[in-house]
């Protein structure tokens, strides 16, 4: 995973004074299996991840190097959290020194005052006893045991300061202090980390102000030419019984303002409503793009702006490294790759094509099976969201298949969308592409069921709106569907058609293992109202019309 996801800024503690760079992961995180990797934190974005011991370089002997290769205005934000850290820091030192040196002065003083206080007590105790001196034997022998019982303390509590401390568990304060270095460190430092020392630099030396803490950057080892967008990724790993690991969620946050596109060719398929703007997107940040679509006539302006066009699917497959595609169902999208002049005349070994159209789990495995059969690499990489975010580059990849291939789609993921999941075996993100799409349908005919409510009982919907705006279902999807019903503005942002698909695949996917939708079953009966009205063409939003007539 990491190779593929560079220059971020983790803060890390030492344990051992050196090496290695860890926080503390959650109890229910558990460390991925394979090479060795430490639980991090980064600066600027606050998030977490597992990072392999090759991708991490001290501070501040690569700091001039990394800001040079990274001009991205969040990366620099993230630069100056760590010097701001380190001043903190560096001031909590300071401050603590200071006090511990007014503390020592204090001891200093207090243990002169008990000095000259023992001199007053003895000078006294000498008069006092000049003057029982022409007393009796018996005060003679009283002022003399007492000046014993004095002498006889003063060695002993020496002896006790004096004296080694005796063999066994250390006090628990003293036992933090004192971390031994483990025989695991130990081995990684003489293995795969072999390189990795602490020298300060020649320009700017390194003076951490705590033995025990250090900073890194996150690097590519692999391709160390090629700078990748930095992107963190929270991984939650799950051990099976059978003893593999399994990537339950990848989630992928774009950090930098600018992306290092890949040098592969990339080819897209499909330019409606989502593949529209995210070849703009792919466009804009640099990627060799080559297109097809089915009405030849939408490609003219991406290739105003640059991209290639290709005859057929199978042209461009076999002219590119990485084709995409995004089609409106499991027919268009078996016809794209089975079908005359399809991607599966252009697959050969090695080419790989990655799926983004939201089909049901069988049709994305039968795909895959062939793709796979002639020597191609497969991924599923449905998208979740709306034409806006499309063009906005803030979509929500969910992905599945080809591990490997999921990392050479890093800077392609990365120009189209603002998050990426990585969720396992094929089949996996068509499943919750499904469930997704159906929590959202069935919520969107809920509000549209409230705003007709509104209606009928003689109450404001604007009002609604506002009651709704300042609870807890505030969103952006909230206000935006609801400012169409309003406005009777039914423009197109996701399909009503689509939604009800998607709506109807989930109701099966749930038949499927015998699980009950009725929520989603009786969503599901609105929009086929709606769509008996001639609103399959509008925005989901246009469900509303189905509660009105």
């Amino acid at each position: 995973v990491f190779p593929s996801f560079s220059f971020l800024i983790p803060i890390t503690f030492c344990k051992t004074g050196f090496f290695p760079p860890i926080v503390n992961p959650p109890k229910d995180l558990k460390k991925p299996r394979g090479k060795k990797c430490f639980f991090v934190k980064f600066f600027g974005t606050e998030d977490h991840a597992w990072i392999k011991v090759e991708q991490l370089k001290p501070y501040h002997p690569h700091k001039e190097e990394m800001i040079k290769i990274n001009k991205g205005k969040r990366f620099q934000q993230a630069v100056d959290a760590v010097e701001e850290f380190l001043r903190k820091t560096k001031g909590k030192d300071q401050a603590s020194s200071h006090n511990s040196n007014e503390e020592k002065n204090r001891r200093n003083s207090s243990e002169e005052r008990s000095k000259q206080s023992a001199g007053e007590e003895k000078r006294k105790a000498s008069l006092s006893e000049g003057k029982l001196k022409k007393g009796t034997g018996e005060g003679k022998k009283r002022v003399s045991s007492v000046s014993s019982e004095r002498g006889s303390k003063s060695p002993l509590k020496r002896a006790q300061d004096q004296s080694p401390r005796k063999r066994g568990r250390p006090p628990k304060d003293e036992k933090d202090l004192t971390i031994p270095e483990s025989s695991t460190v130990k081995r990684v430092m003489t293995g795969t980390v072999a390189g990795f020392k602490w020298p300060p630099s020649v320009s700017e030396p390194v003076k951490d102000s705590d033995p025990h803490f250090h900073h890194f950057l996150l690097s590519q080892t692999e391709k160390p030419a090629v700078c990748y967008q930095a992107i963190t990724k929270k991984l939650k790993v799950c051990e099976e019984e059978t003893g593999s690991t399994s990537i339950q969620a990848a989630d992928s946050t774009a950090v930098n303002g600018s992306i290092t596109p890949t040098d592969k060719k990339i080819g897209f398929l499909g330019l409606g409503l989502m593949g529209s703007g995210i070849v703009s997107n792919l466009l804009k940040m640099g990627h060799t793009v080559t297109v097809w679509n089915r009405t030849a006539e939408k490609c003219d302006l991406f290739i105003q702006e640059g991209a290639r066009l290709g005859r057929t699917p199978a042209e461009v497959v076999s002219t590119c490294d990485i084709t995409f595609a995004c089609v409106s169902d499991p027919k268009a999208a078996k016809d794209l790759v089975l079908g005359p002049s399809g991607v599966l005349q252009g697959i050969r070994p090695g080419k790989c094509y990655v799926d983004m159209s939201t089909v049901d789990a069988d049709t994305v495995t039968e795909l895959a099976q062939v793709i796979v059969s002639r020597g191609g690499r497969f991924l599923e990489a449905p998208v979740s969201g709306n034409q806006q975010l499309s063009n906005d580059g803030m979509l929500v990849i969910l992905a599945a298949g080809d591990r490997g291939l999921y990392e050479d789609c890093s800077s392609c993921f990365q120009a189209m969308g603002k998050t990426s999941f990585f969720l396992g075996e094929v089949g996996n993100a068509a499943k919750m592409m499904l469930i997704v799409n159906m929590v959202q349908g069935s919520f969107m005919a809920t509000i549209a069921e409230g705003l007709t409510l509104a209606q009928v009982t003689g109450q404001s919907q604007q009002t609604l709106l506002d009651i709704l705006n300042q609870g807890q279902l505030a969103s952006i999807f909230l206000d935006q569907k609801c400012q169409n019903i309003l406005q009777g503005n039914f423009k197109p942002d996701f399909y009503l058609k689509y939604i009800q698909k998607d709506l109807r695949l989930a109701i099966a996917l749930g038949d499927s293992v015998n699980h009950p939708t009725p929520m989603a079953a009786a969503a599901n009966e609105v929009y086929k109202r709606a769509k008996a009205l001639d609103q399959s063409d509008n925005d989901m939003s246009a469900v509303y019309r189905a509660y009105i007539h």
